[in-house]
């Protein structure tokens, strides 16, 4: 495999995400609350990721440091070729900006503006963005994307929403509870589109879920309790997700 030197480290080409010893600590008065520590894993592109376990994991606060929206305390974060710690302003806006999408549980849509106006929106100052007409299109919303977000169903403003964070083109798509607000049927073609977005577009896709069922979609199926990763699995044979049930 290829090797490429990014900064002072080498690491393979395929890898797009490298945690070693990642520890997080907030301090609350005269306390420290450790969020995640010890936490060591590895995200190659086109991975499609699920991240498990009980609520107060640790979860959201790991993929709020893959997502550049917090800073890690301890440890080495390398994700999309910047290293995450002790990173300045400028450049961890730069690589939220250029490297990470974002699909959230509740949509976050500008309400004032039309689903295609969103979409536009968030490539403004993305170079290499991709068209958001064509990502509207790719998530089947051709036909709505004059329309307004009280105008849209609850799938129809996610599937917005993934078209938003597509459009940026980056090279990791950060997803938190993305199907938590919807039915069941619809949460199943939101997690559907995920999937094909990784595979085609060859992007690493990481999910956060409560939903254990998932678990046998993804390639890799990271387990997290009390800030920790208790175990990490991979899965050859993943399920579509017409194939799972809960």
């Amino acid at each position: 495999m290829k090797i490429q030197e990014r900064g002072r480290k080498m690491i393979d080409n395929n890898i797009l995400i490298d945690a070693k010893d990642v520890k997080k600590v907030y301090q609350l008065g005269e306390n420290e609350v450790v969020a995640v520590k010890n936490v060591t894993f590895t995200v190659s592109e086109g991975e499609f990721v699920v991240i498990v376990g009980p609520s107060g994991a640790g979860k959201t606060t790991l993929l709020n440091l893959l997502g550049g929206m917090d800073t890690l305390s301890d440890g080495e974060l390398i994700s999309c070729g910047t290293h995450l710690k002790d990173i300045s302003s400028k450049n961890l806006t730069l690589y939220r900006r250029n490297d990470v999408g974002f699909v959230f549980q509740f949509y976050n849509l500008l309400p004032n503006l039309t689903a295609l106006e969103n979409v536009e929106l968030a490539v403004e100052l993305k170079k290499n963005s991709l068209s958001p007409v064509s990502m509207i299109e790719k998530v089947g919303l051709k036909h709505r994307m004059n329309n307004f977000p009280s105008q849209l169903s609850g799938g129809e403003q996610q599937r917005v929403s993934i078209a938003r964070a597509i459009a940026k083109n980056p090279k990791l798509l950060l997803c938190d509870e993305p199907t938590g607000a919807l039915d069941y049927e619809t949460g199943k073609i939101i997690l559907k589109l995920l999937y094909e977005i990784c595979k085609e577009q060859h992007k690493a896709v990481i999910l956060v879920t409560h939903n254990s069922a998932l678990k046998e979609m993804a390639d890799k199926v990271i387990y997290i309790k009390n800030g920790e990763i208790t175990k990490t699995q991979l899965n050859p044979n993943p399920k579509s997700i017409e194939e799972i049930e809960w």
